[in-house]
C-alpha cells in the first residue's frame, strides 16, 4: 500500500468509525453553564436576528459547520450534502484535512464539490500543521485553491499523532512554519485544535505568530484518542489511546481562556444543540462549530441534515429570546452562571 492510500483509507476508516462507534469522550463544561433568564425580555421572538460576521463574512448565524471529511471517495456524497446545507442557510463550512488530495490529485473531487455546491458559502481549507512544516506554503496555497476557499485552518492534532499508527512524532520547527505562512499569505489563518483545546499562553503564542483566528477545539466532544484506540491493531497503541481519553482542556475552559487574548474564535468541541452555541457566544466566541451532530443526520439524508440545522436555529432563537437578545451582538453581553468543576477550572486558570 502507498503512503497516498493509507492517508486515503485512513479518511475511510475515520468516517465509518465516527458514525458506527461511540467516539465521544468526557464532559465540555457546557452543562455548568447556564444563561441567565430574562423574565422580561421586551424582544420578538419572530424577529430575533442570527446574522454575524467572520473574518469579514456575512453569515446567517454563528452555527460553523466544523472541519470534518474528505479525501476518499467515499466521503464525497457526505460532503456534497453538508455543502448543500452551508449554500441552502449561508453558514460557514471547513473541509476535512486536505492532505490525501495533496498527495493524490485524482481524490480532489471530494473536497471540490464543497465549492461546487456552496459557491457563495464562507469556506475553509484545511491542513496539518506538521504537513504545512514539511512542505511549506506551496501546500497551503494548493489547498485554498483546490476548493476556491476563503481561509485555511491550520489544524494542531499532537494527541493524535501522538497515538496514531501512522503518526508523526516530531513537532520542531511548526512555529516557524506558521509565522511564515502568516507572515506570506494572502488568505486568513485559523488555527485549529482538535480536540485538546488551547490555553491563554499557546492562543497568545498563535497570535503572536500572526493568525487571524483560533479555533479552540476544546476537550468533551470527538475523542481522537478514542478513534485513532479503535483504529490501532497494535494492543499497545489501543492501551495508550485509552490512557488518554481524559487529556485535554474542557471547551468551556479552553474558551474563557482564548477569550482573553483578543481576536477572533470558533469554539468546537462538544457543542451539541443551539443552546451550547448560545452559550459558546455569550462566553466570547464568534461562532460555534459542531461536527458529529451533523455527519450522523449528513450521513442519512440531505433531508434529516436540513431538519438538524433548522432544529439547531430554532434552540438558538429561543436561548437569544429568553435572554433579551434581540441579536448575537446582544448575545455577547448575555450574562452566565458557570458552576462546578467548570468554574474550579476557570479560576485556577486565573
Amino acid at each position: 500500500m502507498t503512503g497516498e492510500t493509507a492517508t486515503s483509507s485512513r479518511k475511510r476508516d475515520h468516517l465509518v468509525i465516527c458514525c458506527e462507534k461511540p467516539v465521544e469522550a468526557g464532559d465540555a463544561g457546557f452543562g455548568d453553564v447556564r444563561l441567565v433568564h430574562n423574565a422580561l425580555p421586551e424582544c420578538n421572538m419572530d424577529a430575533i436576528e442570527t446574522r454575524t460576521q467572520f473574518l469579514g463574512a456575512s453569515l446567517d448565524s454563528p452555527l460553523f459547520i466544523a472541519a470534518m471529511t474528505g479525501g476518499h471517495p467515499d466521503t464525497l456524497e457526505v460532503n456534497r450534502r453538508l455543502a448543500r446545507a452551508a449554500e441552502r442557510y449561508n453558514l460557514g463550512i471547513g473541509v476535512g484535512s486536505q492532505r490525501a488530495a495533496l498527495e493524490k490529485p485524482e481524490l480532489e473531487d471530494s473536497f471540490a464539490i464543497v465549492r461546487e455546491e456552496a459557491p457563495h458559502a464562507f469556506l475553509c481549507a484545511n491542513l496539518g500543521i506538521i504537513q504545512l512544516r514539511d512542505h511549506g506554503i506551496e501546500w497551503a496555497e494548493r489547498a485554498v485553491e483546490m476548493i476556491d476557499a476563503q481561509a485555511i485552518a491550520i489544524h494542531v492534532n499532537s494527541l493524535q499523532e501522538a497515538i496514531q499508527p501512522e503518526g508523526d512524532h516530531n513537532a520542531e520547527g511548526c512555529l516557524e512554519a506558521l509565522r511564515n505562512l502568516c507572515d506570506e499569505f494572502s488568505h486568513p489563518v485559523i488555527v485549529k485544535e482538535t480536540g485538546s483545546g488551547m490555553s491563554a499562553g499557546t492562543a497568545r503564542v498563535i497570535r503572536g505568530a500572526g493568525a487571524s483566528a483560533i479555533d479552540i477545539g476544546g476537550y468533551g466532544g470527538t475523542s481522537w484518542a478514542k478513534i485513532e484506540r479503535l483504529r490501532a491493531k497494535d494492543s499497545d497503541l489501543a492501551d495508550l489511546g485509552e490512557a488518554f481519553l481524559s487529556w485535554g482542556i474542557p471547551t468551556v475552559v479552553s474558551l474563557c481562556e482564548v477569550q482573553t487574548t483578543g481576536g477572533p474564535i470558533i469554539a468546537t468541541g462538544g457543542l451539541r444543540s443551539g443552546i451550547d452555541i448560545a452559550k459558546a457566544v455569550a462566553l466570547g466566541a464568534d461562532l460555534g462549530g459542531m461536527a458529529l451532530p451533523l455527519l450522523k443526520p449528513a450521513m442519512e439524508s440531505e433531508e434529516a441534515l436540513f431538519a438538524a440545522v433548522e432544529a439547531i436555529h430554532r434552540e438558538l432563537e429561543v436561548a437569544m429570546f429568553l435572554t433579551g437578545s434581540r441579536t448575537i451582538r446582544d448575545l455577547r453581553h448575555a450574562r452566565t452562571y458557570i458552576t462546578g468543576l467548570t468554574r474550579q477550572m476557570i479560576e485556577i486558570s486565573d
